[in-house]
């Protein structure tokens, strides 16, 4: 069937579930295209029953996908889908990976990936412009929030000095990024065009935070916030206890492995500090009622 079929078949889904409170399967227009027409994603959609116009969040998944092993959205999706919900958000989780025929890209080394940060980057505007269009949904409080490569991605789509994001029909008004790989942008020498949160582990062997540190240090206003957990590593905010993987071949020392996993601290205040960051948008921006 022809893709853009099926992207005329995602609007009338999506106009059908959009007044449930549950969780809904759409499918998600990018900016990147194949055959000429919108590459379209598999989408989780998560809305907020309000009255009012709610902010919503992109959650971008990491190299391993949103989905756990059964095939299912993942535990971590869930709950911070979940926990967004609470707090008045509508959450949308997009999956970049099964489209283009890729089941993950942790044990691909980075330079050889075909999955690049310019595809998810326009997967995560096209998202974006999806998201404004949503009934209930306020255009003006938009969030990024992604993990490790999806992290990677909130940078990507956040940096004036990509045209496409200068030119962009839409912006998050905020954005948060656990644990990515900075080096790219900070190369780029990063312009945000909205304010960044940086959550950042200490020990992290996999993307080390030094290049994180220097691109918050570097970027011009609104200079990016940033967390540091000691002890922390990759995926503290994670439910896996912390492991070796060594089927990674990336991180700091090549091919002996990256750790990977849950630190109790830094998982419960990275939350905390998640949900006070995007208390700010509800305060500077109030709510409209259609």
């Amino acid at each position: 069937m022809h893709s853009m079929h099926y992207f005329f078949m995602a609007m009338a889904l999506t106009a059908s579930m959009l007044t449930n409170a549950e969780e809904a399967n759409v499918l998600i227009p990018s900016l990147d295209q194949t055959r000429g027409s919108p590459l379209l994603l598999p989408g989780f959609w998560f809305p907020v029953e309000t009255s009012a116009r709610a902010p919503a969040v992109l959650m971008l998944h990491g190299c391993g996908g949103p989905y756990n092993r059964s095939g299912k959205l993942s535990v971590r999706m869930k709950n911070y889908a979940k926990l967004l919900n609470e707090e008045g958000f509508h959450v949308l989780v997009t999956d970049s990976l099964t489209p283009r025929g890729e089941r993950e890209l942790c044990t691909q080394k980075s330079g050889q990936r075909k999955l690049t940060q310019q595809n998810r980057r326009r997967d995560a505007l096209g998202a974006l412009q999806w998201l404004s269009r949503q009934t209930g949904v306020d255009g003006r409080r938009l969030v990024l929030l992604g993990w490790s490569n999806g992290g990677s991605t909130v940078l990507a789509a956040t940096n004036m000095n990509h045209p496409e994001v200068r030119d962009a029909l839409v912006n998050p008004a905020r954005a948060v990024s656990f644990y990515p790989g900075c080096r790219e942008e900070l190369e780029r020498e990063y312009q945000p065009t909205a304010p960044l949160l940086l959550l950042l582990g200490a020990s992290d062997d996999w993307t080390p935070p030094e290049s994180c540190l220097r691109l918050a240090e570097r970027a011009s206003e609104p200079k990016p916030e940033v967390e540091l957990y000691p002890g922390a590593f990759h995926g503290f905010d994670s439910t896996s206890a912390l492991t070796l993987r060594r089927d990674v071949p990336n991180g700091i020392r090549s091919g002996q492995g990256v750790h990977v996993g849950r630190n109790e601290t830094a998982a419960v205040l990275s939350q905390e500090r998640l949900l006070s960051f995007l208390r700010t948008l509800t305060l500077t921006l109030a709510p409209q009622v259609r």
